[in-house]
């Protein structure tokens, strides 16, 4: 994969946005910063980067991918009421990760992992 002047500005797009984005939504941002760009280009470059592991897709059944800039192991909370997702560390969050460290007992390393919380944001609380 080569990683285009696009491709680096989608990241670094990506990176700033705390609201883990649709692709859709991704796309309204990025037309905002270059007019020119087209969603067919945001969708597949969406897909290429995170198949390349350079951005997180949370694939949660029910709702439509979101993307995350942020590539390190962490938790999602998505909110039951406005359908939004943020990042989550739950009470006993470092227990639950030590838990995983346990599947290397296993002979399986664990190279990533999606788990979505479901809850009440904070606006909607």
């Amino acid at each position: 994969m080569v990683l285009t002047t696009q491709r680096k500005a989608i990241i670094e797009e990506l990176k700033k946005l705390k609201t883990h984005p649709t692709a859709d939504q991704f796309y309204e941002v990025m037309r905002r910063k270059t007019p020119k760009i087209s969603i067919a280009s945001v969708y597949r470059n969406l897909e290429v980067l995170s198949s390349a592991g350079m951005i997180a897709k949370l694939e949660v059944s029910g709702t439509q991918n979101r993307f995350d800039g942020d590539i390190s192991m962490h938790y999602h909370l998505k909110c039951s009421k406005c359908g939004g997702f943020v990042d989550f560390s739950p009470k006993g969050s470092k227990t639950l990760s030590k838990s995983l460290d346990k599947v290397k007992e296993l002979n399986m390393n664990i190279d990533n992992f999606n788990i979505v919380f479901n809850g009440l944001c904070d606006k909607c609380k």
